[in-house]
């Protein structure tokens, strides 16, 4: 398949009448913009695709070296030296490897041509560097930081009580506020019910709400169904300015009913879904 038309394909990306005077750096400048038009076609958030692209940035200068002459040993010495500083654990890695093996497969996959002009600019081309042997594997149920843990029956009880009385709190003040949070509480058991991750949430839509069977009391309220495509209104959880719910705006509002209470700060909204916490 001819692949110069397709979105971040290299000859429209990077001019064919222009010579750089410095080759090398000019090709994965332009191979990082080509990526990142490759994503922002995919309708990813703009974090994500400015993190990824930071990490290839990151990646690049610890090894010293362009994409062409990475090794799969570069992966292995530059994620054990992250470990070894402490400056990530073994969830963070494992994310930042499938960063970057997607990387590799862009700039490898002959449609898109950059392989094809390496070879023909540097007599070298990329490979994919990210193998199962040189890359982290999802092995154990909890990979955060120390002192990140599950909810004990109690500390649940507490947050949805929490949750409930801050509603209570704001309308007896006669303030503004009210629904709001109203709707933060529902949030936060909603995603305690039914499990679904921050992303997953915040990308909830209402025709997502599906019959159960097994609870028919609910309805068409009685399942979720997790579709991660970014669609339009009606979201499910939707800000003051009748915006979707952001991810980090959810990171916000666990924190405030977290420390209405006064729970422990390692009380996480991410391990408030996992199945440790819902046993």
């Amino acid at each position: 398949m001819n692949g110069v038309n397709l979105p971040a394909a290299i000859r429209l990306v990077r001019a064919d009448n222009v010579c750089a005077l410095d080759p090398a750096p000019a090709m994965f400048d332009a191979m990082l913009q080509g990526w990142e038009q490759q994503q922002r076609r995919r309708l990813l958030a703009r974090k994500t695709v400015s993190g990824r692209l930071s990490l290839v940035r990151r990646f690049a200068e610890f090894t010293g070296t362009c994409p062409w002459d990475w090794t799969p040993e570069d992966v292995e010495a530059y994620f054990s030296t992250r470990l070894s500083r402490g400056e990530v654990v073994w969830s963070t890695v494992r994310g930042q490897q499938s960063d970057l093996e997607m990387f590799c497969s862009f700039i490898t996959d002959s449609r898109y041509g950059w392989a094809k002009a390496c070879l023909e600019e540097f007599g070298r081309f990329p490979v994919q560097v990210c193998h199962d042997w040189n890359t982290a594997q999802h092995v154990a149920d909890f990979e955060g930081r120390p002192g990140r843990r599950a909810f004990t029956y109690d500390e649940l009880q507490t947050l949805f009580d929490a949750a409930d009385d801050r509603v209570e709190q704001i309308r007896k003040r006669g303030r503004k506020g009210a629904l709001t949070a109203w709707r933060d509480s529902v949030l936060v058991k909603q995603v305690y019910a039914y499990g679904t991750r921050r992303r997953e949430t915040s990308m909830l839509d209402l025709p997502d709400l599906r019959h159960n069977p097994r609870a028919a009391q609910y309805e068409r309220l009685g399942a979720v169904r997790c579709g991660l495509s970014p669609g339009r209104h009606p979201a499910l959880w939707v800000s003051e300015r009748r915006g979707r719910l952001g991810v980090r705006r959810l990171d916000e509002v666990f924190v405030a009913i977290r420390e209405h209470p006064d729970l422990p700060d390692e009380l996480d909204l991410h391990y408030l879904c996992t199945p440790t916490s819902r046993t």
